[in-house]
């Protein structure tokens, strides 16, 4: 194995030129032809729901209000002087037909005239094509803006194009500014915490370059992939940022920590670059194999937006670590000597620094550096059991003053029981509601008696004048089926047993009755508030259990609940259910690999109880700091997978240094000597790699908080907690005195467990 990383490193050394120019040119025809990751993100969490979910059921039970195939976008047109007039009124008829007319677009609505006759709201629903590019929606947008700011231009007007679509659109825009930042305050970050571990003005430059390159290479090849049906979360690209910086961050400090240790030794700066990446590649390889391993065993999952992490940032890593091999060393050797800058490593320069010191306070006692980490870490994991999963909202949020979020605000002003976040009950009958329409009374009734529900519109509810069973049967036979009729009345259809109040009444539950009458819903505000909240998800199963016995009652064939809670609630559960499938996966997977570099079947058995330590400490830190200090209703449901996940290939990560340098010196020293040298030499590798990669999450952690996404915050911070803890003791306290205190037993079955020797000898080869 050492001959093949010396020949890369040779490699690497000999062809360094060629190598550099080979990166950035693969980088810059990436870039050009290949689109942008934020293009192709999928921002709907609800949208990655398995199809025999509750929420995905109910949704295909709402498709005759919502179909299959089209997604809708909601205008909202105003009147800037009060009441609708009658030539508004024209105008607005004149822009349903001119919006009929934008491309993609199959079917214009009329959802109707706000109470106070000040608005209207139109919905427009449209095929266009929901591929990985959502240049589509892009386009969308601008042509219905255009053809309402067109329509709108000479007249008392004024319309705002809304819905999930353009808010997806406006907050697409926004999530890119958001990388932008993100990737440069990382960046700044990371450069001025290698300034003060180098004291070297060209290494962090140096160290950081390359993962700035595949950052910006790997994001559109994966978006170009995305075409060729690769899923992508709107999460990824943010993860993908801070997981680059600092995996690529790690691979450089590995390297240059070892090269100048080789220096120190007599070596020349090419061959200690050569004898760095013979000794360290492998652990870089199987590093990176960890991480990748990790997000591979993703796929296993049922929830989509695990299965769209995980390939993408597993590719971005397989760059990084071909950057790490390749691209790192052959900058090393280009810029030779230069790289440490104003600092001169010299042959028999020896310096342990402080982990020096601390590495033989552990060796000294090792049985007490383990049981007071246990009690510390073990006291610390209790409160994981508080955890309550909150959501990651279901739809996306507009930037504040952009054309959709006025939409937004407009239509819950104007219109709240269509538009401020409903949930939606639907009931399927086997025959047309109006054949038996006192069905609609006892729902509407029975919905109230829940108590779960703060508003309830219905056919029979749906403007000022409340409908009873036998008017809206006695409009059905005089005006038709509802889905026929447009908003206001022609004149000639009004009469003595008709007035404009009953007929538009009865227009309006076009919304709420199918064009074939058999399925009926109703629009509910839930009394619990903001469908985002704790207490809303945790609401969704008796809100389900009730309409299922309301839908027995009124003989209805089938019921489902739709909207943010449910949507929610399912993918929490779902998450979860995801947490007992992986994680076995990324385990065992992990263990072959720990196997395999470490020759040994005792070692990973440890290597991994000392993630899983570190994980429930993480999560309890967490839950003490959010939901009890802070008072947050739960902590973001998909931080206790990512923490896992993240924690498990990252810890794996440094422990792969720190075993496979204490096995090294194990060949020629004794156990307590070789700890105390690998830790002397590693500390600070590790040490400062964790600090740097907690601190990519931190600053991902502030962007959330200035972007307003607690959920972000909850995953950027919870995740730099978790790898502070970890690295700072779990690896290099609470492993190397695990090891100390197994002796020998560490290495079985491999060569070094049968020397029995007290000192290693040197002529043990390695295998």
């Amino acid at each position: 194995m050492h001959k093949f990383y010396k020949g890369v490193g040779t490699f690497a050394v000999k062809a360094r030129w060629f190598i550099v120019i080979f990166w950035f040119v693969a980088t810059i025809l990436a870039v050009h032809f290949f689109p942008s990751l934020n293009s192709v993100a999928n921002s709907n969490n609800s949208a990655f729901l398995p199809a025999n979910s509750p929420s995905t059921k109910a949704e295909a039970l709402d498709a005759p209000f919502s179909p299959t195939g089209v997604i809708p976008v909601q205008i909202v047109v105003v009147s800037k002087n009060g009441l609708l007039t009658s030539n508004d009124v024209n105008v607005i008829a004149g822009l349903r037909k001119q919006l009929s007319r934008v491309t993609s677009i199959v079917k214009v609505q009329d959802l109707g005239i706000s109470l106070n006759k000040q608005a209207e709201l139109i919905q427009v629903l449209s095929n266009t094509p929901q591929g990985p590019s959502a240049s589509n929606n892009v386009l969308l947008i601008s042509d219905l803006t255009a053809a309402v700011k067109h329509n709108l231009a000479q007249s008392d007007l004024s319309g705002y194009v809304g819905g999930q679509v353009a808010v997806g659109v406006a907050s697409q825009s926004k999530s890119g500014n958001t990388s932008n930042q993100l990737q440069l305050f990382s960046i700044i970050f990371i450069l001025v915490l290698l300034f003060l571990v180098f004291r070297s003005i060209l290494a962090p430059f140096l160290v950081l370059l390359p993962a700035v390159l595949v950052v910006a290479l790997s994001g559109p090849v994966i978006a170009e992939l995305a075409h060729y049906g690769l899923q992508v979360s709107s999460i990824s690209s943010f993860l993908l940022i801070v997981l680059l910086l600092g995996a690529g961050t790690d691979y450089g400090l590995f390297l240059i920590f070892r090269q100048r240790e080789e220096i120190r030794n007599g070596l020349s700066h090419n061959d200690a670059i050569i004898k760095a990446v013979t000794r360290v590649g492998e652990s870089i390889t199987f590093s990176a194999g960890t991480v990748i391993a990790a997000l591979l065993s993703l796929t296993a999952s049922t929830f989509g937006i695990y299965k769209s992490l995980g390939a993408p940032l597993a590719i971005g890593i397989f760059f990084m670590l071909l950057a790490g091999l390749t691209l790192l060393p052959a900058l090393f050797a280009i810029f030779g000597r230069a790289v440490f800058w104003p600092s001169r490593p010299n042959p028999d320069q020896k310096k342990t620094g402080v982990w020096g010191e601390i590495s033989a306070t552990i060796v000294r006692k090792p049985g007490v550096t383990l049981i007071i980490g246990i009690i510390l870490f073990g006291s610390m994991a209790i409160f994981s059991a508080g955890d309550k999963p909150a959501g990651f909202g279901g739809t996306a949020t507009a930037p504040k003053g952009s054309n959709a979020a006025i939409a937004t605000q407009l239509a819950a002003k104007y219109f709240p029981k269509i538009s401020s976040n409903p949930t939606a009950v639907i009931f399927k009958f086997n025959r047309p509601i109006w054949q038996n329409p006192t069905k609609l009374t006892q729902i509407q009734n029975n919905l109230v008696k829940t108590g779960y529900f703060s508003k309830i519109s219905g056919p029979l509810s749906v403007s000022t004048l409340k409908l009873t069973a036998a008017q809206w049967a006695k409009l059905h036979s005089v005006l038709g089926n509802p889905q026929n009729l447009s908003q206001l009345p022609p004149s000639n259809l009004l009469s003595g047993s008709v007035n404009e109040s009953e007929y538009i009444a009865y227009a309006e539950s076009k919304n709420f009755v199918s064009q074939n009458g058999e399925t009926v819903r109703y629009l509910v505000g839930l009394s619990t508030g903001d469908p985002q909240n704790t207490s809303s998800i945790d609401l969704v199963p008796q809100i389900r259990t009730s309409v299922t016995a309301i839908a027995s009652q009124v003989s209805a064939v089938d019921s489902g609940v739709a909207g943010e809670a449910p949507a929610i609630y399912d993918i929490s559960s779902v998450s979860s259910s995801d947490l007992k499938t992986v994680i076995p996966i990324a385990i065992l997977i992990i263990a072959i690999l720990l196997i395999l570099v470490m020759r040994s079947l005792v070692a990973p058995l440890y290597l991994i109880a000392s993630v899983a330590v570190s994980y429930f400490a993480a999560l309890g830190v967490s839950v003490l700091l959010f939901i009890d200090i802070l008072h947050d209703g739960g902590l973001t449901f998909i931080l206790p997978f990512l923490m896992f996940v993240f924690l498990l290939a990252l810890g794996e990560d440094y422990n792969i240094l720190v075993m496979t340098r204490i096995r090294e010196e194990a060949h020629g020293l004794t156990l307590r000597q070789a700890v105390s040298k690998a830790l002397s030499t590693t500390g600070t590798t590790v040490t400062s790699a964790g600090l740097i990669l907690a601190g990519t999450f931190i600053v991902f952690a502030i962007e959330g908080a200035i972007s307003g996404s607690s959920e972000i915050s909850n995953v950027g911070f919870g995740l730099a907690l978790g790898i502070i803890m970890d690295t700072f003791f779990v690896r290099t306290l609470l492993v190397p005195s695990t090891v100390v205190l197994l002796g020998r037993i560490n290495w079985w079955p491999s060569k070094l467990y049968k020397v029995k020797s007290e000192v290693y000898p040197e002529t043990v080869e390695e295998d």
